[in-house]
């Protein structure tokens, strides 16, 4: 596996000698990897990466999000069926979301939420038959900063790659900006980012700089973070 590793795979490649981990024995695929039968294979063209202690996935540039159980999307409520919403975010089919998954629903008690809203939501069922479920509640019952998004902001897509940048923990955009320019965010990695500044000014400004830095260092992003606070000054 070490010689795979940092490497391009391509589809149908078989791959071996996975690192397990000590405590479970166990080793962890995520997207761009299948486990058939006792063999896991590449199943997308892109780049190994193994995070510690035993977690593999293939890094790679696509257009259209893949559904993946825990990750945190923004959807667009695009329907309402019986008891569930049908809600977009942007993979091959809608996702459903139920009315009593959002904190303190109960039947009598339901959420108010219409078709259009955006709702920043997790991902608990995710797989290749089934389609997609979304809850707004973490395993405690609470919201933990999911829900409805309101109170206005502007809402855009950018690149996944850029998103996982973004939510990297070695990406310094988000501290450089928040020095400067308070302002609210919310991050779903398929591919969609909710903004919201003090100002009109602030917000487009945020906007623009988010999808710029895809391909830039922290160095890049420090001088385009000191370049976008100088010409905000002259809105003051």
């Amino acid at each position: 596996m070490a010689d795979h590793l940092g490497k391009v795979v391509i589809p149908g490649q078989v791959l071996k000698e996975f690192q397990e981990s000590e405590a479970t024995s166990k080793v962890i695929i995520g997207p761009g990897l299948r486990r058939e039968s006792d063999l896991i294979l590449a199943s997308k063209a892109g780049v190994l990466r193994h995070k510690q202690p035993n977690f593999y996935w293939v890094d790679c540039r696509q257009k259209r999000y893949v559904p993946a159980r825990a990750e945190h999307v923004i959807g667009i409520i695009a329907g309402k069926a019986g008891d569930v919403f049908k809600v977009d975010i942007g993979g091959s089919e809608q996702a459903t979301l139920s009315y009593l998954a959002f904190e303190g629903a109960t039947k009598r008690n339901r959420p108010d939420v219409k078709v259009g809203d955006l709702v920043y939501a997790r991902l608990v069922v995710a797989n290749k038959d089934m389609e997609p479920e979304l809850v707004c509640i973490d395993s405690n019952g609470k919201s933990n900063g999911m829900g409805v998004i309101r109170d206005g902001g502007f809402m855009f897509s950018c690149s996944l790659n850029t998103i996982r940048k973004i939510l990297s923990p070695d990406c310094i955009l988000l501290k450089t900006l928040g020095k400067s320019l308070p302002f609210e965010i919310a991050v779903g990695v398929n591919g969609r980012v909710w903004v919201k500044g003090r100002s009109i000014q602030e917000t487009i400004a945020i906007v623009n700089a988010i999808p710029s830095i895809e391909f830039m260092n922290n160095d890049q992003i420090k001088t385009m973070c000191r370049k976008l606070f100088d010409a905000l000054t002259g809105f003051d």
